[in-house]
């Protein structure tokens, strides 16, 4: 069931999604080849605790996840799991999610970061998954659907020849970390639920530079491409209000 937010609980979700965004504005500073992901993961509880909130991620699921944050590095397109022995190299990619529990609601968002200096193709990659998003983002308009998001995102992503993943989507957000409904990457223009206002989603982008296909690694948490190819993801939670689309995900409020 879709649970729709008041005006107070959006301005709530305004707050907890400026604990995400503050995660990013520390990591950006800190991510070079030779850091630790678990280093990474260390100063994004750091700055979520700071601002008197919960880290999302830390204990979530079965088996719960054991970390603050999710790292994945190239071919990881989701769910990284920080640790020591995991060091950034020159030329890798690393895409990093968070979430932030704040006064009882969720901010949820992820971005991919060059390490050092990456190849074009990389950088491409990277580029066109944030435009994924943005491009979906102008979708969001009250009266639309879910479908013009998703169609809109993939066919963007696909005119580059990329793979889009299927089975991991987007998602409702809210007073539970997931809730309904579910937002994929990819679908059918004039379908699927209507967007009105109050609908709060998080938008994310999971994109291969090669095949869509995926799996999961033995760890149960870890997903990678099929074929050993980098993936790129952006994520950034909205909020559907009279005046258009919202991203709660940023610093300035």
């Amino acid at each position: 069931m879709v649970q729709l937010k008041t005006p107070t609980e959006i301005i709530k979700m305004q707050k907890a999604g400026r604990v995400v965004a503050l995660v990013f504005a520390a990591l950006s500073d800190v991510i070079r080849p030779g850091v630790s992901t678990y280093e990474l993961d260390r100063i994004a509880d750091q700055v979520i605790r700071g601002e008197g909130a919960v880290p999302s991620f830390l204990n979530y699921g079965t088996p719960p996840f054991p970390a603050s944050i999710c790292v994945s590095i190239n071919d990881e397109v989701v769910h990284g799991i920080p640790s020591r022995q995991r060091i950034l190299q020159e030329g890798d990619i690393v895409s990093v999610d968070a979430g932030a529990l704040l006064d009882g609601f969720h901010g949820d968002a992820a971005r991919t970061y060059p390490v050092g200096i990456i190849s074009p193709e990389k950088e491409q990659l990277i580029r066109v998954t944030e435009e994924c998003f943005w491009i979906g983002y102008e979708q969001c308009k009250i009266g639309s659907r879910v479908g013009d998001v998703s169609s809109a995102i993939a066919q963007h992503a696909e005119s580059f020849g990329y793979g889009v993943v299927r089975e991991l989507t987007g998602h409702g957000i809210g007073r539970q970390l997931h809730e309904d409904p579910d937002i994929p990457n990819y679908g059918r223009k004039g379908h699927g639920l209507r967007i009105v206002s109050g609908l709060v989603i998080a938008i994310e982008p999971m994109i291969n530079m090669g095949r869509k296909e995926i799996r999961l690694q033995d760890d149960e948490w870890t997903i990678v491409t099929i074929d050993g190819k980098p993936s790129s993801h952006y994520e950034n939670t909205i909020a559907i209000t009279p005046e258009g689309p919202l991203v709660t995900t940023k610093v300035d409020l």
